[in-house]
């Protein structure tokens, strides 16, 4: 029996990856879509550069501030 779970799962991980690469190849990408958009990402450059903190930035763009942290490294 564990010979036979063990295919099982070794053929849906096989499947699984067959499935993601057909993906990729079609152009999707899985994941969750980012918040920080372009326009966003700029308005936060300009911001920081005006000497805001993460803090500042995230609130007035409406997304956490680790988002704005990660979106500036």
């Amino acid at each position: 029996m564990a010979v036979l779970a063990q295919l099982r799962v070794a053929t849906i991980r096989e499947n699984t990856m067959r499935g993601l690469a057909h993906a990729r190849a079609q152009g999707r990408v899985g994941g969750r879509p980012t918040v920080m958009t372009e326009e966003r990402l700029l308005a936060a450059q300009a911001m920081r550069r005006e000497g805001a903190s993460f803090a500042t930035i995230a609130t007035a763009l409406g997304v956490s501030r680790s988002t704005v942290s990660r979106a500036l490294k």
